[in-house]
Protein backbone atom coordinates (compact mmCIF):
# COMPACT_ATOMS: atom_id res chain seq x y z
CA UNK A 1 0.00 0.00 0.00
CA UNK A 2 1.80 2.93 -1.17
CA UNK A 3 1.61 6.06 1.36
CA UNK A 4 1.02 9.88 -0.07
CA UNK A 5 3.34 12.37 1.13
CA UNK A 6 2.72 15.73 1.13
CA UNK A 7 5.86 17.94 0.51
CA UNK A 8 5.40 21.45 2.68
CA UNK A 9 5.48 24.74 1.09
CA UNK A 10 7.74 27.31 3.02
CA UNK A 11 9.05 30.72 2.41
CA UNK A 12 12.55 31.34 3.17
CA UNK A 13 12.91 35.35 3.96
CA UNK A 14 16.71 37.03 3.22
CA UNK A 15 17.65 40.35 3.66
CA UNK A 16 19.60 41.61 0.00
CA UNK A 17 21.37 44.64 -0.69
CA UNK A 18 20.64 46.16 -4.31
CA UNK A 19 23.06 48.27 -6.27
CA UNK A 20 22.04 51.61 -6.61
CA UNK A 21 20.68 50.47 -10.58
CA UNK A 22 18.68 47.55 -8.73
CA UNK A 23 17.05 50.11 -6.35
CA UNK A 24 15.83 52.19 -8.67
CA UNK A 25 14.26 49.60 -11.10
CA UNK A 26 12.24 47.68 -8.19
CA UNK A 27 11.12 51.13 -7.10
CA UNK A 28 9.63 51.78 -10.58
CA UNK A 29 8.32 47.97 -10.50
CA UNK A 30 6.52 48.66 -7.37
CA UNK A 31 5.39 51.84 -8.59
CA UNK A 32 3.76 49.98 -11.69
CA UNK A 33 2.40 47.48 -9.33
CA UNK A 34 0.68 49.87 -7.47
CA UNK A 35 -0.93 51.47 -10.43
CA UNK A 36 -2.00 48.44 -12.27
CA UNK A 37 -3.59 46.86 -9.71
CA UNK A 38 -5.36 50.42 -8.63
CA UNK A 39 -6.82 50.61 -11.87
CA UNK A 40 -7.70 47.56 -12.68
CA UNK A 41 -9.53 47.62 -8.79
CA UNK A 42 -11.12 50.70 -10.08
CA UNK A 43 -12.72 48.93 -13.48
CA UNK A 44 -13.72 46.20 -11.40
CA UNK A 45 -15.36 48.78 -8.78
CA UNK A 46 -17.64 50.74 -11.97
CA UNK A 47 -17.94 47.02 -13.37
CA UNK A 48 -19.78 46.33 -10.83
CA UNK A 49 -21.81 49.43 -9.93
CA UNK A 50 -23.66 48.12 -13.52
CA UNK A 51 -24.32 44.78 -11.97
CA UNK A 52 -21.57 43.78 -14.47
CA UNK A 53 -18.88 41.08 -12.98
CA UNK A 54 -15.09 41.28 -14.03
CA UNK A 55 -12.69 38.60 -13.96
CA UNK A 56 -8.74 38.24 -14.00
CA UNK A 57 -8.63 37.30 -17.91
CA UNK A 58 -10.71 40.41 -18.85
CA UNK A 59 -7.95 42.41 -16.66
CA UNK A 60 -5.10 40.88 -18.17
CA UNK A 61 -6.61 42.05 -21.69
CA UNK A 62 -7.00 45.44 -20.31
CA UNK A 63 -3.80 45.36 -18.82
CA UNK A 64 -2.38 44.72 -22.54
CA UNK A 65 -4.97 47.76 -23.83
CA UNK A 66 -2.93 50.37 -20.73
CA UNK A 67 0.40 49.01 -22.18
CA UNK A 68 -0.10 50.38 -25.61
CA UNK A 69 -1.65 54.04 -24.54
CA UNK A 70 1.09 56.34 -24.47
CA UNK A 71 0.05 58.05 -21.38
CA UNK A 72 0.83 54.55 -19.85
CA UNK A 73 3.52 53.11 -21.97
CA UNK A 74 6.25 53.03 -19.35
CA UNK A 75 4.28 49.95 -17.92
CA UNK A 76 6.66 48.24 -20.43
CA UNK A 77 9.80 48.89 -18.86
CA UNK A 78 9.29 46.98 -16.02
CA UNK A 79 8.91 43.33 -15.89
CA UNK A 80 5.19 42.05 -16.80
CA UNK A 81 5.18 39.43 -14.19
CA UNK A 82 4.21 40.96 -11.24
CA UNK A 83 2.13 43.23 -13.17
CA UNK A 84 0.41 39.66 -14.18
CA UNK A 85 0.70 38.90 -10.63
CA UNK A 86 -0.97 41.48 -8.62
CA UNK A 87 -4.07 40.73 -11.18
CA UNK A 88 -4.20 37.58 -9.52
CA UNK A 89 -3.72 38.78 -6.45
CA UNK A 90 -6.59 41.24 -7.03
CA UNK A 91 -8.65 38.01 -8.19
CA UNK A 92 -8.20 36.39 -5.05
CA UNK A 93 -9.16 39.13 -2.95
CA UNK A 94 -12.52 39.65 -4.59
CA UNK A 95 -13.14 35.77 -4.53
CA UNK A 96 -12.35 36.55 -0.23
CA UNK A 97 -14.68 39.28 -0.86
CA UNK A 98 -17.35 37.37 -2.17
CA UNK A 99 -16.53 33.96 0.35
CA UNK A 100 -17.18 36.76 3.08
CA UNK A 101 -14.23 35.91 4.57
CA UNK A 102 -12.36 39.14 4.14
CA UNK A 103 -13.66 42.59 2.95
CA UNK A 104 -14.04 44.46 -0.29
CA UNK A 105 -10.42 45.49 -1.28
CA UNK A 106 -8.88 49.00 -1.24
CA UNK A 107 -6.68 51.14 -2.96
CA UNK A 108 -3.04 50.34 -2.66
CA UNK A 109 -1.32 53.92 -0.97
CA UNK A 110 1.83 55.21 -2.64
CA UNK A 111 3.03 55.79 1.56
CA UNK A 112 0.90 53.27 3.64
CA UNK A 113 0.95 50.24 1.44
CA UNK A 114 3.67 47.71 1.55
CA UNK A 115 5.85 47.88 -1.05
CA UNK A 116 6.36 44.48 -2.92
CA UNK A 117 6.40 42.63 -6.10
CA UNK A 118 6.06 39.20 -7.09
CA UNK A 119 7.78 37.04 -9.81
CA UNK A 120 6.97 33.38 -10.72
CA UNK A 121 9.48 31.24 -12.46
CA UNK A 122 9.54 33.31 -16.06
CA UNK A 123 10.81 36.20 -13.50
CA UNK A 124 13.84 35.19 -12.05
CA UNK A 125 16.76 32.77 -12.65
CA UNK A 126 18.09 31.19 -10.13
CA UNK A 127 21.41 29.23 -10.78
CA UNK A 128 24.61 28.34 -8.46
CA UNK A 129 22.96 29.85 -5.61
CA UNK A 130 22.31 32.85 -7.34
CA UNK A 131 19.21 34.92 -8.39
CA UNK A 132 18.68 37.15 -10.80
CA UNK A 133 15.56 39.10 -11.52
CA UNK A 134 13.98 39.88 -14.83
CA UNK A 135 15.54 43.05 -16.73
CA UNK A 136 18.60 42.74 -13.83
CA UNK A 137 21.66 41.99 -15.01
CA UNK A 138 23.46 41.31 -12.15
CA UNK A 139 22.25 39.22 -9.49
CA UNK A 140 20.63 40.45 -6.04
CA UNK A 141 23.59 40.12 -3.18
CA UNK A 142 21.88 38.48 -0.66
CA UNK A 143 22.68 37.74 2.97
CA UNK A 144 22.38 33.94 2.99
CA UNK A 145 21.33 33.55 7.16
CA UNK A 146 20.35 30.05 6.33
CA UNK A 147 20.44 27.49 3.57
CA UNK A 148 17.49 26.26 1.18
CA UNK A 149 16.50 22.85 1.18
CA UNK A 150 18.78 20.73 -0.72
CA UNK A 151 18.14 20.98 -3.72
CA UNK A 152 15.37 23.31 -3.47
CA UNK A 153 14.18 25.22 -6.68
CA UNK A 154 12.00 28.26 -6.13
CA UNK A 155 8.71 28.75 -7.63
CA UNK A 156 8.35 32.35 -6.63
CA UNK A 157 9.98 35.23 -5.42
CA UNK A 158 8.52 37.96 -3.87
CA UNK A 159 10.84 41.38 -3.42
CA UNK A 160 10.05 44.01 -0.26
CA UNK A 161 11.10 47.16 0.82
CA UNK A 162 9.82 47.47 4.83
CA UNK A 163 9.12 51.29 6.26
CA UNK A 164 12.55 50.97 8.14
CA UNK A 165 14.09 50.61 4.45
CA UNK A 166 15.41 47.44 4.66
CA UNK A 167 15.30 44.79 1.53
CA UNK A 168 13.64 41.30 1.68
CA UNK A 169 13.27 38.92 -0.70
CA UNK A 170 11.00 36.18 0.05
CA UNK A 171 11.54 32.22 -1.92
CA UNK A 172 9.05 29.84 -2.23
CA UNK A 173 10.15 26.53 -2.05
CA UNK A 174 9.45 22.90 -1.33
CA UNK A 175 11.06 21.46 1.73
CA UNK A 176 10.41 17.73 2.45
CA UNK A 177 12.87 17.93 5.56
CA UNK A 178 8.84 18.93 7.26
CA UNK A 179 7.46 15.91 8.24
CA UNK A 180 5.02 14.74 11.02
CA UNK A 181 6.60 13.73 14.02
CA UNK A 182 6.05 10.61 16.18
CA UNK A 183 2.77 10.65 17.79
CA UNK A 184 2.46 11.20 21.40
CA UNK A 185 -0.04 10.90 24.15
CA UNK A 186 0.87 14.80 25.88
CA UNK A 187 -1.65 17.56 25.63
CA UNK A 188 -1.30 20.54 27.36
CA UNK A 189 -4.15 23.53 27.83
CA UNK A 190 -3.11 26.85 27.33
CA UNK A 191 -4.22 30.19 28.43
CA UNK A 192 -2.83 33.41 27.13
CA UNK A 193 -2.27 36.26 29.57
CA UNK A 194 -0.74 39.69 30.09
CA UNK A 195 1.19 39.11 33.48
CA UNK A 196 2.17 36.19 31.98
CA UNK A 197 2.32 35.36 28.12
CA UNK A 198 1.27 31.89 28.34
CA UNK A 199 0.10 29.80 31.48
CA UNK A 200 0.45 25.74 30.57
CA UNK A 201 -1.97 23.27 32.10
CA UNK A 202 1.21 21.42 33.73
CA UNK A 203 1.50 24.66 36.30
CA UNK A 204 4.61 26.07 33.70
CA UNK A 205 4.09 29.96 33.34
CA UNK A 206 6.15 31.99 30.50
CA UNK A 207 7.48 35.51 31.04
CA UNK A 208 5.76 37.96 29.12
CA UNK A 209 8.95 39.84 27.51
CA UNK A 210 7.12 43.01 26.52
CA UNK A 211 8.91 43.98 23.74
CA UNK A 212 7.05 47.51 22.93
CA UNK A 213 7.60 48.61 26.59
CA UNK A 214 11.46 48.10 26.25
CA UNK A 215 11.60 50.53 23.49
CA UNK A 216 8.61 52.50 24.44
CA UNK A 217 11.04 55.94 25.51
CA UNK A 218 13.13 55.65 22.89
CA UNK A 219 10.12 55.07 19.98
CA UNK A 220 8.28 58.08 21.92
CA UNK A 221 11.21 60.39 21.54
CA UNK A 222 11.70 59.34 17.46
CA UNK A 223 7.68 59.84 17.52
CA UNK A 224 8.16 63.35 18.76
CA UNK A 225 11.30 64.20 16.27
CA UNK A 226 8.95 63.06 13.48
CA UNK A 227 5.60 65.01 14.62
CA UNK A 228 8.04 68.35 14.44
CA UNK A 229 9.21 67.45 11.04
CA UNK A 230 7.04 69.65 8.16
CA UNK A 231 4.67 67.24 6.33
CA UNK A 232 4.95 66.35 3.08
CA UNK A 233 7.69 64.67 1.03
CA UNK A 234 10.78 66.58 2.45
CA UNK A 235 14.62 64.58 3.08
CA UNK A 236 14.08 65.71 6.64
CA UNK A 237 10.83 63.62 7.67
CA UNK A 238 12.03 61.34 5.74
CA UNK A 239 14.70 60.34 7.56
CA UNK A 240 12.24 60.32 10.82
CA UNK A 241 9.96 58.41 9.30
CA UNK A 242 12.81 55.72 8.81
CA UNK A 243 14.28 56.09 12.53
CA UNK A 244 10.77 55.37 13.98
CA UNK A 245 10.14 52.49 11.46
CA UNK A 246 13.40 50.89 12.69
CA UNK A 247 12.84 51.09 16.59
CA UNK A 248 9.50 49.62 15.05
CA UNK A 249 11.09 46.73 13.14
CA UNK A 250 13.45 45.75 15.94
CA UNK A 251 9.88 45.05 18.12
CA UNK A 252 8.57 42.92 15.79
CA UNK A 253 11.51 41.29 15.15
CA UNK A 254 11.95 40.30 18.41
CA UNK A 255 8.67 39.63 19.41
CA UNK A 256 8.37 37.43 16.17
CA UNK A 257 11.48 35.92 16.70
CA UNK A 258 10.49 34.88 20.39
CA UNK A 259 7.12 33.47 19.33
CA UNK A 260 8.64 31.01 16.82
CA UNK A 261 10.92 29.68 19.53
CA UNK A 262 7.75 29.04 21.83
CA UNK A 263 5.79 27.94 19.38
CA UNK A 264 7.99 25.23 18.09
CA UNK A 265 8.86 24.36 21.32
CA UNK A 266 4.85 23.57 22.32
CA UNK A 267 4.19 21.89 18.84
CA UNK A 268 6.93 19.46 19.01
CA UNK A 269 6.36 18.26 22.94
CA UNK A 270 2.68 18.02 22.71
CA UNK A 271 0.42 15.88 20.74
CA UNK A 272 -2.77 18.13 21.40
CA UNK A 273 -2.86 21.80 22.11
CA UNK A 274 -6.19 23.40 23.52
CA UNK A 275 -6.28 27.07 23.51
CA UNK A 276 -9.18 29.49 23.49
CA UNK A 277 -10.90 31.20 20.71
CA UNK A 278 -10.74 34.79 21.32
CA UNK A 279 -11.72 37.49 18.99
CA UNK A 280 -8.68 39.96 19.63
CA UNK A 281 -9.94 42.62 17.16
CA UNK A 282 -12.73 43.24 19.75
CA UNK A 283 -10.31 43.17 22.93
CA UNK A 284 -8.03 45.70 21.80
CA UNK A 285 -10.79 48.02 21.84
CA UNK A 286 -10.42 48.59 25.20
CA UNK A 287 -8.25 51.72 25.29
CA UNK A 288 -5.98 50.88 28.50
CA UNK A 289 -5.26 47.13 27.64
CA UNK A 290 -4.96 47.86 23.54
CA UNK A 291 -1.23 48.63 23.83
CA UNK A 292 -0.72 45.52 25.79
CA UNK A 293 -2.75 42.69 24.52
CA UNK A 294 -1.22 43.80 21.09
CA UNK A 295 2.75 43.49 22.61
CA UNK A 296 1.44 39.91 23.47
CA UNK A 297 0.45 39.05 20.06
CA UNK A 298 -1.74 36.46 20.57
CA UNK A 299 -3.73 36.66 16.99
CA UNK A 300 0.16 35.62 15.89
CA UNK A 301 1.21 32.86 18.21
CA UNK A 302 -2.17 31.50 17.61
CA UNK A 303 -1.43 31.36 13.91
CA UNK A 304 1.95 30.04 14.17
CA UNK A 305 0.78 27.39 16.70
CA UNK A 306 -1.75 26.15 13.70
CA UNK A 307 -0.26 26.01 11.05
CA UNK A 308 3.38 24.11 12.77
CA UNK A 309 0.87 21.85 13.87
CA UNK A 310 -0.13 21.14 10.33
CA UNK A 311 3.08 20.89 9.32
CA UNK A 312 4.25 18.28 12.22
CA UNK A 313 0.80 16.34 12.43
CA UNK A 314 -0.15 17.66 16.15
CA UNK A 315 -3.69 18.78 16.58
CA UNK A 316 -4.87 22.29 17.71
CA UNK A 317 -7.92 22.35 19.45
CA UNK A 318 -9.93 26.28 20.08
CA UNK A 319 -12.45 26.40 23.15
CA UNK A 320 -15.34 28.58 22.60
CA UNK A 321 -14.88 31.71 23.69
CA UNK A 322 -17.46 32.11 26.22
CA UNK A 323 -16.77 29.00 28.26
CA UNK A 324 -16.18 30.57 31.76
CA UNK A 325 -12.55 28.62 32.02
CA UNK A 326 -11.52 30.79 34.71
CA UNK A 327 -15.06 30.67 37.12
CA UNK A 328 -14.95 26.78 36.96
CA UNK A 329 -12.87 24.45 39.75
CA UNK A 330 -11.06 22.25 37.83
CA UNK A 331 -11.22 19.96 40.90
CA UNK A 332 -14.92 19.47 41.39
CA UNK A 333 -16.50 21.50 38.28
CA UNK A 334 -18.50 24.09 40.25
CA UNK A 335 -18.93 27.41 38.59
CA UNK A 336 -18.30 30.38 40.65
CA UNK A 337 -20.58 33.66 39.89
CA UNK A 338 -18.10 35.88 39.97
CA UNK A 339 -14.28 36.35 39.05
CA UNK A 340 -13.20 39.77 38.99
CA UNK A 341 -9.88 40.00 37.36
CA UNK A 342 -8.13 41.10 40.34
CA UNK A 343 -8.23 37.61 41.97
CA UNK A 344 -5.19 35.65 40.94
CA UNK A 345 -5.95 33.07 43.67
CA UNK A 346 -9.19 32.07 44.74
CA UNK A 347 -10.36 28.75 46.69
CA UNK A 348 -13.52 26.67 46.10
CA UNK A 349 -16.15 25.42 48.48
CA UNK A 350 -14.18 21.92 47.80
CA UNK A 351 -11.30 23.06 49.82
CA UNK A 352 -9.28 23.34 46.58
CA UNK A 353 -7.24 26.56 46.16
CA UNK A 354 -6.05 27.75 42.93
CA UNK A 355 -4.16 30.09 40.99
CA UNK A 356 -6.41 31.72 38.43
CA UNK A 357 -4.11 31.43 35.75
CA UNK A 358 -2.95 27.51 35.78
CA UNK A 359 -6.94 26.61 36.66
CA UNK A 360 -8.07 28.28 33.70
CA UNK A 361 -5.60 26.35 31.41
CA UNK A 362 -6.76 22.92 33.22
CA UNK A 363 -10.43 23.82 32.43
CA UNK A 364 -9.59 24.16 28.43
CA UNK A 365 -7.77 20.98 28.34
CA UNK A 366 -10.45 18.86 30.08
CA UNK A 367 -13.00 21.01 27.90
CA UNK A 368 -10.23 19.89 24.82
CA UNK A 369 -10.33 16.79 25.40
CA UNK A 370 -14.09 16.35 25.94
CA UNK A 371 -14.56 17.89 22.62
CA UNK A 372 -12.80 15.65 20.89
CA UNK A 373 -14.42 12.74 22.24
CA UNK A 374 -18.02 13.80 22.80
CA UNK A 375 -18.40 16.31 20.38
CA UNK A 376 -18.89 20.53 20.29
CA UNK A 377 -21.21 21.80 23.08
CA UNK A 378 -20.86 18.60 25.23
CA UNK A 379 -18.48 18.67 28.49
CA UNK A 380 -19.43 15.98 31.38
CA UNK A 381 -19.20 18.55 34.51
CA UNK A 382 -20.72 18.87 37.85
CA UNK A 383 -22.24 22.08 38.52
CA UNK A 384 -25.27 24.20 40.70
CA UNK A 385 -28.44 23.29 39.98
CA UNK A 386 -29.98 25.27 37.03
CA UNK A 387 -26.76 26.04 35.57
CA UNK A 388 -26.09 25.93 31.97
CA UNK A 389 -23.25 23.44 30.80
CA UNK A 390 -20.05 25.33 30.51
CA UNK A 391 -19.54 25.43 26.39
CA UNK A 392 -23.03 26.96 26.66
CA UNK A 393 -22.47 29.07 30.07
CA UNK A 394 -22.47 32.63 28.67
CA UNK A 395 -20.80 35.46 30.68
CA UNK A 396 -20.69 39.38 30.00
CA UNK A 397 -17.01 39.58 29.20
CA UNK A 398 -14.36 37.43 28.32
CA UNK A 399 -12.15 36.31 30.88
CA UNK A 400 -8.05 36.81 30.05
Amino acid sequence: MSVTVNIVKRAFKYRFYPTDAQAAELSRTFGCVRKVYNMALAARTQAWTRQERVNYNQTSAMLTAWKKTEELAYLNDVSSVPLQQTLRHLQVAFTNFFGRRAKYPRFKSRKKSRKSAEYTTSGFRFRNGQLTLAKMSEPLDIAWSRALPEGASPSTVTVSLDAAGRWFVSLLCEDPSIKPLPATDTAVGIDVGLDHLLTLSTGEKIANPRHERRDRARLAKAQRELARKAKGDGANRAKARRKAARIHARITDRRRDGLHKLTSKLVRENQTLVIEDLTVRNMVKNRSLARTISDAAWSEFRSMLEYKAAWYGREVIAVDRWFPSSKLCSACGALQDKMPLSVRTWTCDCGTTHDRDVNAAQNLLGAGLALTVCGAGVRPQRSSPGRQSAMKQKTPRREP
